[in-house]
């Protein structure tokens, strides 16, 4: 059966590329969607078997959209994550030159990342925010176009039969944007070695402690947290929950042990998925933090219950 997948479009957006880079998007039917929740709730509605959205980017943080709808509703899954190059480059319609750009037109987190470079290349150029940035190329097409330019990816100048007047404008070069494809709960992807674990977790009350008593749960077990930040409940002003990734998968014996400590200290736990790292990174396990250090405390407990243990 061909595979439905959505991404965040319009067509020729970086969750397209980023899409096309992964293995799992060959022979499947790829259909791009307005916004990341439209995204999402086509998956919970069946429409689609699984959605790529962007989470996190390097330079401006975490995608709040993206976190938001995955922390509320429906439950959903991630099972794979990719990171993808920030490359932008300015686009125009053929014929163009850089002397006749006076407004460019992209996302305001795309124009934030390449802020010096139009500063240096486009003083005076009027900056106008779009939905997206392959939005924006889009809008090129009109006649007339709304503006001279667009910052984009690259695949937009394909998508739409645009010029690049120049590549590679991001101001820094290192930047990327983590991407996760979401899909119904099912069986988990199986154990890698080089695993990440996305959780919401949501406090029982606001007290002195609470963050120290959920991080503790993973401290003494030797697990390390990749990414950590808090998120409104959307309940009442200040009360909020704690988004996390962690190294490491369900089967695993520590991050299992977590999670039962995790239960007793916290409201609600939302599971949002075990799945093979994009960077491939082992986690360095310190002493007695091993599934073989758990396995033989166990059994260690077992004889001195059974009255064997010395």
């Amino acid at each position: 059966m061909t595979a439905r997948l959505a991404f965040l479009g319009p067509s020729g957006t970086f969750s397209e590329a980023a899409l096309l880079a992964m293995p799992s998007s060959a022979g499947a039917v790829l259909t791009p969607e307005p916004t990341v929740t439209a995204a999402l709730d086509g998956v919970r509605a069946g429409a689609y078997d699984a959605a790529l959205v962007p989470i996190e980017n390097s330079v401006e943080g975490s995608v709040s959209a993206t976190l938001d709808e995955l922390g509320f509703g429906e439950p959903l899954v991630i099972t794979e994550e990719i990171a993808l190059p920030v490359r932008f480059a300015l686009l125009a319609r053929p014929g163009a030159s850089l002397g006749s750009v006076k407004s460019v037109a992209t996302h305001p987190h795309a124009e934030a990342q390449c802020r010096g470079w139009i500063a240096s290349n486009l003083p005076g150029v009027r900056a106008i925010p779009a939905a997206s940035t392959a939005a924006a190329a889009a809008a090129l097409l009109e006649d007339p176009a709304p503006f001279d330019a667009a910052i984009a990816q690259a695949l937009a100048a394909q998508r739409y039969g645009l010029q690049v007047l120049a590549d590679n404008i991001a101001d820094n070069e290192d930047a990327s944007t983590r991407f996760v494809l979401v899909s119904r709960p099912g069986a988990l992807p199986r154990r890698t070695g080089a695993d990440k674990t996305t959780l919401m977790l949501f406090m029982r009350a606001d007290h002195a402690g609470a963050l120290l008593e959920i991080l503790t749960e993973f401290a003494v077990r030797g697990i390390n947290l990749t990414r950590i930040e808090s998120r409104p409940t959307k309940r009442v002003l200040g009360d909020y929950y704690f988004s996390v990734d962690l190294e490491g998968h369900m089967d695993d014996a520590r991050v299992g042990e977590a999670m039962m400590g995790l239960r007793r200290v916290c409201a609600h736990i939302r599971f949002l998925g075990s799945y093979p790292r994009h960077d491939g990174h082992s986690p360095a396990l310190g002493p007695g933090t091993s599934d073989e250090d758990y396995a033989d405390a166990k059994e260690w407990l077992a004889q001195i219950r059974d009255g064997d243990a010395v």
